[in-house]
């Protein structure tokens, strides 16, 4: 049986990865002036989180076993902590193999777990859809997030599955096979446009794409590809979308908006925008994670004061990706 580890056992290890020095050579001077005028005294601390492994997690998949059965199918090499935001995830870690390969698990396989970021679990967490509900999942490859929902829901609520091409289909649908998912049809759909299909929506997730700032852990392209251009666009994008699947929702419909990027103008900037044009309101966040300060201007543009209650988590807050999340209900 695995062993169950106190709070913070394994979820604060910092095990360094890359060179400080030389991923600082990586970054442009536009993304280093920009994050220290965001973090200030901090800033040091970002690279430091930001250059480190990231502990690995999972959650496991009521569809298909229990805690209990799971944790007892694990041998003694294994150590779980509990990740306090959310009902069934673990950071894992094996004592003798410290880089073990967890997709190549039996359990894995079978489809008890599904590895899964820690902070990628909060959205879902925030959204909590009901049971008898009708679920849209906007932006749903690979499915992360489409079958946490389910294991929420079980069979007792219908998801709708979106993205925007075939190719993005691929994983999505052998991960919910995989993970015994049978509540949800798939839908190819470009997400800006999406209210021209489909309507009636009771809970509505848009874990959108963007600039990706919160995972410079797990791959340093990011730096690569970054650029003021890259986050204006990813922002125009992220409104169409955000717009388009709010036209889907019922009257007091939820919805919850996500990315993993650390910048304003993809954030609390478009969060701000969307208060501004449309017949919503932000609803408070409650879950058992450090949180930062939401950004409430940035160069020069003052955002909506109901900002204030979105979630900001950078690296170093909980040791996980940066992450940023706001719950809107539809008014009505």
């Amino acid at each position: 049986m695995a062993i169950i580890a106190k709070r913070g056992e394994i979820s604060s290890i910092l095990d360094s990865n890359l060179d400080q020095g030389e991923v600082m050579k990586k970054m442009k001077q536009e993304f280093i002036d920009r994050y220290k005028s965001l973090l200030g005294d901090r800033f040091n601390e970002f690279i430091k989180y930001s250059t480190a492994f990231i502990n690995k997690a999972i959650r496991i998949n009521p569809l298909k076993t229990s805690k209990e059965e799971f944790i007892d199918s694990l041998n003694d090499d294994w150590i779980l902590e509990e990740i306090p935001w959310t009902s069934n995830g673990y950071w894992i870690k094996n004592i003798k193999e410290e880089r073990f390969d967890i997709g190549n698990l039996p359990q894995h396989q079978l489809g008890w777990i599904y590895i899964q970021e820690a902070a990628s679990m909060i959205p879902v967490e925030v959204l909590n859809p009901s049971r008898g509900s009708i679920i849209l999942d906007a932006c749903a490859s690979p499915g992360s997030k489409t079958g946490q929902i389910a294991g929420m829901v079980g069979d007792e609520a219908v998801i709708i599955a979106n993205d925007i091409d075939y190719k993005r289909m691929i994983p999505l649908a052998s991960n919910l096979e995989r993970l015994g998912v049978r509540n949800t049809i798939l839908s190819i759909s470009d997400a800006s446009l999406i209210h021209k299909k489909i309507s009636n929506i009771d809970f509505a997730l848009v874990d959108a794409p963007c600039s990706g700032t919160g995972t410079i852990r797990k791959s340093l392209k990011v730096l690569d590809m970054w650029s003021p251009g890259l986050v204006k666009k990813m922002a125009s994008i992220q409104k169409k979308i955000l717009a388009s699947v709010f036209q889907t929702l019922k009257p007091s419909g939820i919805m919850v908006y996500s990315t993993c990027t650390m910048e304003p103008e993809e954030n609390e900037g478009v969060v701000s925008w969307f208060l501004d044009n449309f017949d919503a309101r932000l609803e408070e966040i409650k879950l058992e994670i450090k949180m930062s300060e939401p950004i409430k201007s940035f160069n020069g543009i003052e955002y909506n004061k109901e900002v204030r209650k979105t979630l900001r988590i950078w690296p170093m807050d909980n040791n996980t990706e940066g992450f940023f999340v706001a719950k809107i209900r539809k008014n009505g």
